[in-house]
């Protein structure tokens, strides 16, 4: 291009279709990026479930049993204390903030009812949930992020060994289960933290508490709970491992994955809870 001529620009009543037009592009480009994302995260968790169903099937199939007890330990118990303490506050806010409301019509004894209900459907699992993302995702995605960097998934490759039986399988395996035990742990600490704030700072009759809740809760309420746990649980672990798998660049890209897979499933998990619980309302299990 000669120096006198300048470049070619868009002429000025053209400039809102090319800004629709790169809009458009956009937007395609950001939908297929993520179709493609959710796409590899829903095989990476069949080829996992298919090694646990040939596992159970075939004796001479093992997807590592130790490597789940360590998994387990690492990724489960070492949450348990952050566990306990968010979800004590938890039931201590929920007294203290519904109090003043219901005692202006003269119900504060429901708040046994309303902590019940909502710690048991919805905050147990999902506190337990974004706890245990903190925990296992940003470790599972750095750890394998480390090995794929280092190329240990290219040698296991070589020796003929699968990285999703041998690295997926028992970290997703881990995470439901210690996800669903944690969630447990947390309803009964939030439910006790609930009763001893109603009890003592309230001053309503612990017999009235513990009958409130009883009555309140019954078998759907803790099993629609459990239910959103284990998909929790398998939400973290699968987005954990394909960010993991995925990760290239060096030690800026296992940073990059890791930061990614914290947002990831913090946003997975809360669009699942909105979508179950529409669910449940719809068939009448509220």
């Amino acid at each position: 291009m000669p120096d006198n001529q300048s470049p070619q620009t868009t002429p000025l009543p053209l400039k809102p279709l090319d800004m629709l037009g790169r809009g458009g592009i956009g937007a395609i480009k950001t939908a297929k990026s993520f179709l493609d994302y959710v796409g590899g995260v829903w095989v990476l968790v069949i080829n996992a479930l298919r090694w646990v169903w040939r596992s159970i099937v075939n004796k001479k199939i093992r997807f590592g049993r130790p490597a789940l007890y360590v998994q387990l330990v690492r990724l489960g118990v070492r949450s348990v204390g952050v566990i306990v303490l968010v979800s004590f506050c938890i039931g201590l806010i929920l007294a203290l903030q519904m109090a003043p409301p219901l005692e202006e019509f003269g119900q504060v004894e429901t708040v046994a009812n309303i902590i019940a209900i909502a710690v048991v459907r919805e905050l147990g699992p999902l506190i337990s949930a974004i706890v245990l993302t903190g925990f296992a995702g940003a470790s599972i995605a750095a750890e394998i992020g480390s090995m794929a960097v280092n190329e240990e998934i290219e040698a296991l490759e070589a020796h003929a060994l699968n990285p999703v039986r041998f690295l997926v399988v028992p970290r997703l395996i881990a995470t439901v289960t210690a996800l669903v035990i944690l969630s447990i742990m947390a309803d009964l600490v939030a439910l006790t933290a609930g009763f001893i704030m109603g009890v003592t700072k309230l001053e309503i009759p612990a017999a009235i508490y513990l009958d409130n809740t009883i009555n309140q809760l019954d078998l759907a309420d803790f099993g629609t709970g459990l239910f959103k746990a284990g998909v929790f649980g398998l939400l973290v672990g699968a987005i954990s491992c394909f960010n993991g798998l995925k990760v290239s660049g060096g030690a800026a890209g296992v940073g990059k994955a890791t930061t990614n897979t914290v947002v990831h499933s913090i946003v997975a998990i809360i669009f699942c809870d909105l979508l179950f619980t529409a669910i449940f309302y719809a068939l009448g299990w509220t």
